[in-house]
């Protein structure tokens, strides 16, 4: 993991976002590039971008939004200057996704309200959008991150041939963060089957990958996101890591409407990686 991408609004879930990429950074050394966002009316963009006369008051406006940025960056990193940093006049999740790219990043790390307001920030909206499209893992956390372990990851999977298209990535990234990993898969009333049939599938998927320490569980809850969120809490996992499953959406992955249970319930970090 060699770049972070921390899109950043100078909210206090961003504070969420920024603050956790230093501590990933501690343990990493990555390059952290932070970017902030600036959605105006097509008027007021022509407003100060428009005639030469516009100039100056462009220059103070974007003056004021660094130097905004620059104290943002500091509280994290009061002892690194070699933070990248952009302003960008875009929609936020378009710019994002384009900036990303620019800079290849390895994750992208976003904030988000807390429970009452998750289910507005994730679903239809720019969060939701990163990470339903991005190809590049996108981590998300809700709450301040005070002590930065992540020793254990709960990995909750169907473990489906499909998933391997992305399982590499994953393993890197644990690899990377020392984490032991608890591979889970949910057993439902719907769809039940034996716990000797759901390890050996698991079993049948992991063979071949070099894996980290870890343990293979069957979890029976009355739904997969119940079971996913009670399993993390029993393990008491540092992070939970699931799979989006491209344009049919978060919610799509497992069955209805499971990845936005888990994202409005769960207090803990997200990490997903897009089939």
């Amino acid at each position: 993991m060699k770049k972070i991408l921390v899109p950043i609004d100078f909210s206090e879930k961003s504070e969420f976002a920024i603050n956790l990429a230093a501590k990933i950074n501690e343990k990493t050394d990555c390059e952290i590039h932070v970017i902030h966002l600036v959605e105006l009316p097509e008027n007021v963009i022509d407003m100060i971008a428009g005639s030469i006369n516009s100039i100056p008051e462009r220059m103070l406006y974007l003056r004021k939004i660094r130097s905004r940025l620059l104290d943002y960056i500091k509280k994290s990193f009061p002892d690194d200057d070699t933070i990248r940093y952009s302003i960008r006049v875009k929609n936020p999740y378009q710019g994002i996704i384009d900036y990303s790219k620019k800079i290849n990043a390895d994750l992208i790390i976003m904030g988000s309200k807390g429970i009452s307001d998750f289910d507005e920030i994730m679903i239809g909206s720019n969060t939701e959008k990163v990470v339903r499209t991005s190809v590049i893992p996108v981590l998300v956390v809700k709450t301040s991150i005070t002590k930065f372990n992540f020793n254990t990851i709960a990995y909750a999977s169907n473990f489906k041939e499909d998933n391997k298209q992305v399982f590499q990535k994953f393993l890197d990234f644990s690899e990377e963060l020392g984490s032991t990993i608890k591979f889970v898969k949910i057993n439902t009333p719907s769809k039940f089957e034996s716990s000797s049939k759901t390890k050996n599938q698991i079993q049948q998927f992991l063979d071949g990958y070099s894996l980290p320490k870890h343990s293979i569980h069957v979890y029976n809850d009355t739904s997969v996101e119940n079971g996913i969120l009670n399993f993390a809490e029993e393990i008491d996992a540092d992070l939970i890591a699931i799979n989006t499953h491209g344009r049919s959406g978060l919610s799509q992955f497992f069955n209805g409407s499971v990845f936005k249970s888990i994202a409005k319930n769960a207090l803990k970090p997200i990490i997903t990686f897009k089939i």
